[in-house]
């Protein structure tokens, strides 16, 4: 099976249908509702083959009938992938020939169900590979940010999470100016280049 995988729950559901991404609320075993499986946005295949040729994107006509959305499991990391039902030989020919590509699954991550831009998103850049557009190179990526940009951090509860949980991790809390003795909480994963009070080149105390 081949996988792909991009390199980050709402309670509001009627606010996330009206942004696209849905899915279903089932009861659990213990009489409390538990999330159903992910469903495609209104459109969203129809976006696609709007801006796609069939020679870069063969399975998209496919896709209707062949592919099946799901919900990562809870201890999953990556956002999101994508699995083929063939290996990449028989992919590849299928692709080359322009026939079905097989069943194809597309795999997200549960927390996306908090950020409806990021789960459009990201569901956006595994279609794009269950399309047949297998590499990340060429014009994945101003696809991906052409039919559905990323959300800011500032707009996306999930990356404001995920930057957090990178931030928590790190050895360094704060830093520390080696010339004015300035000190300041760290809020970027990368190191300063300047100290923000004396404005020399940033030398870690």
């Amino acid at each position: 099976m081949l996988r792909h995988t991009p390199s980050e729950r709402a309670t509001d559901d009627g606010h996330l249908r009206r942004m696209g991404a849905r899915w279903a609320m089932t009861a659990g075993s213990d009489g409390g509702e538990v999330l159903g499986g992910p469903e495609m946005p209104d459109g969203l295949l129809d976006d696609l083959k709007a801006v796609l040729s069939k020679d870069e994107a063969p399975f998209l006509r496919h896709l209707g009938k062949h592919l099946s959305l799901e919900w990562l499991p809870a201890d999953e990391s990556r956002l999101g992938m994508t699995r083929f039902e063939y290996d990449h030989h028989e992919l590849f020919r299928r692709r080359r020939l322009r026939v079905a590509p097989g069943s194809v699954t597309i795999g997200l991550n549960r927390i996306l169900a908090e950020d409806e831009v990021l789960f459009r998103h990201t569901l956006v850049h595994e279609l794009l590979h269950a399309a047949g557009l297998i590499a990340h190179g060429g014009n994945h990526a101003e696809l991906v940010k052409q039919i559905a940009p990323a959300p800011s951090l500032a707009r996306s509860p999930v990356l404001r999470r995920m930057r957090r949980e990178v931030l928590d991790s790190l050895p360094e809390r704060q830093w520390i100016c080696g010339n004015c003795g300035h000190t300041w909480q760290r809020v970027r994963v990368s190191a300063p280049t300047r100290c923000p009070k004396c404005a020399r080149p940033f030398s870690p105390q």
